[in-house]
């Protein structure tokens, strides 16, 4: 088992009654989305592909506050926590969007649309899990 499992079970249940282990998938992918973000914008600024990378920026943003978010289960307020996500669906359906069209020249993009793709599919699976905002 890894750190982070370890680390996500031991949390205390958050006062909105999210499970902190539940979210532990949806905490992996954003950060897998932030630094494949992260790079894809290096790599795009040295190849003069200026949305891509601002789209890449944006996403590494709002992945890694939602990620932050999420592991801080005692400050839990689930409107917030759902406005976070669905930013998060949103700007990695942006990128993922904006990376496949360079997809075929740039292994960089192709890995970063894949990793926007799976933070959405976590995003929405924990949000189907969570309470009522």
């Amino acid at each position: 088992m890894s750190m982070m499992a370890d680390m996500m079970k031991s949390m205390p249940k958050a006062e909105a009654g999210m499970d902190m282990s539940m979210m532990q998938g949806c905490v992996e992918a954003c950060s897998a989305a932030a630094m494949a973000a992260t790079m894809c914008a290096d790599a795009d600024g040295g190849e003069g592909m200026g949305r891509c990378a601002s789209m890449c920026c944006s996403t590494a943003d709002v992945a890694t506050t939602t990620m932050r978010m999420m592991m801080r289960p005692a400050g839990y307020d689930m409107g917030a926590m759902n406005a976070m996500m669905t930013a998060c669906i949103a700007m990695g359906e942006a990128c993922a969007a904006e990376c496949d069209m360079h997809a075929a020249m740039s292994e960089h993009c192709r890995i970063c649309a894949a990793a926007c793709r799976a933070m959405v599919d976590a995003c929405r699976s924990a949000m189907s899990s969570m309470p009522a905002a």
